[in-house]
């Protein structure tokens, strides 16, 4: 277990009451900060799923493909998973957020190799700058070989968070096959070539900022795994890169925001070159 005897938490240290500034070691250089006026609306397609299995499933097949091409990035809805399930982890993920510190620190470590950790910034061994973040990182499958190392306060979180987790399972498996589909591939295909799929989940807490044109939550990146499915809160800030312009994601209620990470498109590719 971690000691307190300096702040761990970017929560604890902005829970004080005390910061009215950013710190200097989340300041980003000039050239690297946000500039909001530059961000252009929302324009990411919002796919709804209700006909994915039915008469115009090919119709659906085709605005997954197009999303994927012309943006890497998609919403859901009317994707199966119940609003009691969606709305019972966030709560979960607030009330852990919301413990004592001492409480929150049982899952603290700095170790990047260690599979259920909370944690702060991105990786604070190694980076010169931070970001303005705290994140409970899960691994969730097989779920039997993780879940016993999960949080038990909230005393509900391991229950409420597998049910979450199956279900989200469960949906990107959906959208996998989907995808191998509209790319004129057999349904199974992206699967077949990258195997079992591991699963993790990352419970993301962005505490308030005194000044955010200084610093970011997290950096421009890509996900290096298959599927990246994010759900949102009311609070915008998600955006993306395209074209050479970031474009903000503003939440749909109850829906899912779909990345098409790397492992997808090297998949694709390779097809191509077959």
């Amino acid at each position: 277990m971690a000691t307190a005897s300096k702040p761990l938490l970017l929560s604890d240290m902005v829970s004080s009451g005390e910061m009215n500034q950013v710190p200097s070691k989340y300041i980003h250089p000039i050239t690297e900060r946000p500039s909001y006026q530059n961000v252009v609306p929302d324009s990411i397609p919002v796919i709804d799923l209700q006909n994915l299995n039915g008469p115009n499933r090919s119709q659906v097949l085709d605005e997954i493909r197009r999303a994927c091409s012309d943006n890497g990035f998609f919403q859901v809805k009317n994707h199966g998973i119940p609003e009691s399930i969606i709305a019972n982890m966030m709560q979960m993920a607030r009330e852990f957020f919301n413990l004592p510190l001492q409480e929150r620190l049982k899952m603290y470590s700095d170790d990047p190799t260690k599979a259920n950790r909370l944690s702060t910034s991105y990786n604070v061994r190694t980076e010169k700058i931070s970001h303005w973040r705290d994140y409970l990182g899960l691994h969730c499958y097989p779920l039997q070989d993780y879940i016993h190392q999960w949080p038990t306060n909230p005393e509900s979180f391991r229950d409420i968070a597998a049910e979450y987790c199956r279900s989200v399972r469960a949906l990107a498996l959906q959208l996998v096959e989907a995808i191998s589909e509209s790319l004129g591939l057999d349904k199974d295909y992206i699967s077949a070539q990258l195997g079992s799929h591991a699963q993790i989940m990352a419970l993301n807490y962005y505490p308030p900022c005194p000044q955010p044109d200084l610093t970011y939550g997290l950096p421009g990146h890509t996900d290096g795994y298959v599927l990246t499915l994010l759900l949102q809160d009311e609070v915008s800030g998600l955006q993306l890169l395209k074209d050479g312009q970031w474009v903000a994601v503003d939440p749909v209620p109850n829906a899912f925001v779909i990345n098409i990470g790397d492992q997808i498109q090297v998949v694709y590719n390779f097809e191509r070159c077959l």
